[in-house]
């Protein structure tokens, strides 16, 4: 099938948002409604202020929005304390990084605080084409594009690269953004059970041949769970049903690999087993933004076409540096990646030894400690920040109740010692709460 040209994908996304809204009319047409400006009376307006109403009744503080003082590294100043801390995802500990930090502000020095405009406009910088290269040399393939954020990578990108002629196949936990952008392409969108080849199989078995493309996508390390995608397994599943296979790397990469290339290194694939390599730059490349890397033909195809990157102002000069020089470190210093490693599985053990619920985590930088109940594990996060120890609640809706959690960002700069102190407190707190 011939691809869309940019006039085509344009009107495709307008008439898109058109079905989605008619004026005047409920989004299902049918009957009249009351007209009402606002959102103030919304249901998901009214439950947000009954929880926060709920928290000041228990006496809770709320978790959320804490401003910190200080490079988020294993420690972190918020409120003028030093607090451990487990809420960052300074994977590799180059976010402070003399030599990251640096580089950004020579590239501050040279080209300003923005780049000031599209890429394609007159945005495009050195640094960027530097950064997209090194990436690309990194995952072992052809070319890459650097979007200006990693939630609007997904979106733009899912967004589109698919239409309603085709199916869109992902994992049950995949991340918000690639639901957003399964949503804006209107493909068909079928989930299928977390981790599981034999539920994609089947998915696929009934439903592949009544579009014209299929898309799988998964993530690497999945951020509420911290565990690994079985990505053999996707892989021989994607080559029988002839689909393409789009990898989030978002918490995977700089943490898997020997030079913490990600789960392409990991499992020892090639390349091209993954027809779409998408990552973030903000967890252990130290910056902001995402990228998209694979074939000469996809990149070029988004660079010139793809709204999310064309219509945004290019990624700005601190960050690209800071990507660049976060690379370069973490290639240099591979000690790191095994750290990180290390530190994890010395948590995950920890816990597992104190008898906390880690639900699925395979040791990766991500190990959840799930509690079952909202309001408990903001109290026990509330104790734990009380005694100097700073980790997030997740709690519903972000995660079913039952499954209602805190989550530790393990780093490489964390010690053994600051590890266990956390452990211990927090099997501490749940036996007090």
């Amino acid at each position: 099938m011939a691809e869309e040209s940019l006039q085509q994908r344009l009107e495709r996304a307008r008439q898109l948002m058109a079905a989605r809204r008619v004026d005047g009319q409920p989004s299902t047409g049918s009957g009249a409604v009351q007209p009402r400006t606002g959102w103030e009376a919304d249901p998901a307006a009214a439950e947000l202020r009954q929880r926060q109403l709920q928290l000041q009744q228990l006496g809770l503080a709320n978790p959320y929005f804490r401003a910190h003082e200080s490079v988020s590294g294993d420690t972190i100043r918020v409120d003028g304390r030093e607090l451990l801390n487990f809420s960052g995802y300074n994977y590799l500990g180059l976010s402070g990084h003399p030599e990251v930090s640096a580089a950004a502000k020579a590239a501050i020095d040279q080209f300003g605080t923005s780049a000031s405009g599209s890429r394609l406009a007159s945005g495009e910088t050195p640094l960027h084409g530097e950064l997209e290269r090194s990436l690309a040399s990194l995952l072992g393939v052809e070319a890459c594009l650097v979007f200006v954020s990693g939630y609007g990578t997904n979106v733009s990108t899912i967004g589109h690269l698919l239409g309603r002629r085709d199916l869109v196949v992902h994992d049950a936990l995949a991340h918000s953004s690639i639901l957003a952008g399964c949503q804006l392409s209107g493909a068909h969108r079928l989930p299928f059970r977390h981790n599981s080849p034999e539920a994609l199989e089947a998915v696929l078995s009934e439903h592949r041949r009544t579009y014209e493309r299929a898309l799988i996508v998964v993530e690497g390390v999945y951020s509420m769970d911290g565990d690994i995608a079985p990505m053999k397994e996707f892989v021989d599943i994607k080559h029988r049903h002839d689909a393409a296979l789009m990898v989030d790397e978002a918490h995977s990469l700089g943490v898997l690999g020997d030079r913490g290339a990600g789960v392409g290194e990991h499992f020892r694939l090639s390349p091209t087993d993954v027809d779409v390599w998408m990552g973030t730059l903000s967890k252990a490349l130290a910056a902001c933004g995402g990228y998209v890397a694979g074939s000469a033909n996809l990149i070029e195809y988004l660079r010139f076409t793809a709204p999310g990157f064309i219509f945004s102002v290019g990624l700005p000069p601190a960050d690209t540096a800071a990507a660049l020089a976060a690379l370069r470190i973490m290639l240099r210093e591979p000690e790191r990646v095994d750290r990180v490693r290390l530190r994890g599985a010395h948590f995950l053990a920890r816990a597992r030894a104190r008898g906390l619920n880690t639900g699925a985590s395979d040791g990766s930088a991500v190990v959840p400690v799930i509690i079952g109940d909202s309001l408990r594990a903001i109290r026990v996060a509330q104790n734990l920040f009380e005694a100097g120890i700073n980790v997030q609640p997740i709690v519903y809706p972000a995660v079913d109740e039952q499954a209602a959690r805190l989550r530790y960002f393990i780093t490489a700069s964390h010690t053994e010692a600051q590890i266990e102190r956390a452990v211990d407190a927090t099997a501490e707190a749940l036996c007090a709460s």
